[in-house]
């Protein structure tokens, strides 16, 4: 017998694919990182790495580590998945997450996916046989120090309230100055106009696109609306006095905001800052907003009524408002669609977008997500959002972060026509033969 040693080969190199992830929480934090301060520090932290690769700097501005919806997050999430990360370095625990249960998740889930985190601060590997203990308990602190820096805001949100001091952003007309609110002339012209506009027959949604024809912005950065419109119509601090805490933070893990219809203290300041509208106008206002609601028998949404299937999911990529569920020729066909609120009320001159048929949308989700059926609570389950960024073409935000293009077209009129539609047509064209015979 002849045994003859085989040498081993020389194992190559592997190249390691690092990503890393910074969380910048504070203006104050963004001028000592930033995205190109970043860059320069990891790409010198790589190199000192034999085999190392930076694949790219993640950073997400001004967000909460307490919430998982991060863009840059979940982008780094989705590339991880996709097997383009093998090492994601982030600067402290802190940095990466501030809730304990999306610290766990995130965690393991990249373990799944032999994916590594390695906390500079802690210099500590989430991978190793202790790193997910060891997380765990400074995750636990992280987010205990996150709930006594919610509390004490609130505590200090509450003393300003009582001092009868405001607590605002931006608002058209004021800024805060000093704690006091001071008026801004030109966008105090503004709002007179708003409320002129108003009462002298203009509907909310037409004061929009006057505004957007005249080239005015909001002072909140975003667009004009029917809700901006009403919200600035509706707010008393025009007057030169104010209501605080009208509302409040659920938690602070969610960071959602709710009316205050009783759950929080209140205050009443008066005569508090120099009025932009008179009372009597305010009045004259508000009893017409009432009138015309009546008018059209504007109701309020009971809490027992439920939401339309895609309501609040499916989002204009053009103008960014909301789609909205409405009936065409309900009486007759009953045809559901989704149409941006932008383009319905105010034009295409506004906002070019389309309506999408409900139908249409139910099948391309189901198709998405390969389910054979499709109800809100799996809607809600799997999909954080829906974007129509240009004519045709649906992209889907999963839960996961997965984002599905996808395209839709309208069918036939042959296809799209109901059997009463048809029926319809039938006796029309009948009548016409019958009225050409005579």
């Amino acid at each position: 017998m002849k045994i003859t040693e085989l040498p081993a080969k020389p194992k190559e190199r592997q190249i390691t694919r690092v990503a890393a992830y910074a969380r910048v929480s504070s203006d104050k934090d963004a001028a000592f990182h930033s995205l190109e301060a970043q860059t320069e520090y990891y790409e010198q932290y790589v190199v000192t790495h034999p085999g190392w690769q930076l694949v790219g700097i993640y950073s997400d501005n001004g967000i909460s580590g307490t919430i998982i919806n991060r863009p840059e997050f979940q982008r780094m999430l989705q590339d991880c998945r996709d097997g383009k990360i093998d090492l994601v370095v982030t600067k402290s625990v802190t940095r990466f997450a501030r809730n304990t249960v999306i610290l766990l998740e995130t965690i393991r889930e990249l373990k799944r996916l032999g994916v590594d985190v390695y906390f500079e601060k802690e210099d500590m590997h989430s991978i190793s046989p202790d790193g997910e203990l060891l997380v765990t308990l400074l995750a636990m602190y992280a987010e205990e120090e996150a709930r006594s820096a919610s509390e004490n805001q609130r505590w200090r949100i509450v003393k300003r309230f009582e001092n009868g001091e405001p607590w605002v952003g931006k608002m058209l007309g004021y800024r805060l100055e000093n704690c006091q609110l001071v008026v801004v002339p030109e966008e105090a012209e503004v709002v007179r106009q708003i409320f002129s506009d108003y009462l002298s027959g203009l509907g909310q949604a037409n004061i929009a696109k006057k505004l957007k024809l005249q080239g005015i912005s909001p002072a909140s950065g975003n667009t004009w609306s029917r809700t901006s419109i009403r919200a600035i119509l509706m707010n008393e601090k025009y007057t030169g006095s104010m209501i605080l805490q009208k509302t409040y933070r659920k938690d602070f893990r969610s960071k959602i905001t709710l009316n205050n219809h009783g759950e929080r203290r209140k205050y009443y300041v008066e005569h508090s800052h120099e009025a932009i509208i008179d009372q009597e106008t305010f009045d004259l206002v508000q009893a017409e907003m009432a009138r015309r609601a009546a008018r059209h028998n504007h109701t309020p949404r009971t809490a027992q009524s439920e939401p339309h299937l895609f309501c609040g999911i499916l989002q204009c990529g053009l103008c960014g408002h909301r789609y909205k569920h409405y009936r065409t020729n309900a009486k007759k066909y009953d045809k559901s669609v989704w149409v941006c609120p932008s383009y319905y009320s105010m034009g295409k001159d506004i906002c070019p977008a389309q309506k999408i048929p409900e139908d249409i949308l139910i099948e391309k989700t189901m198709e998405v997500l390969g389910i054979a059926s499709l109800n809100r609570e799996i809607l809600l389950e799997q999909v954080r959002q829906i974007i129509v960024p240009e004519h045709n073409r649906l992209r889907y935000i999963l839960r996961d972060g997965t984002v599905v293009d996808t395209q839709w077209q309208h069918r036939s009129r042959s296809e799209s026509w109901t059997d009463e539609m048809k029926e319809s047509a039938r006796q029309r064209t009948l009548a016409r033969n019958k009225k050409e015979e005579k």
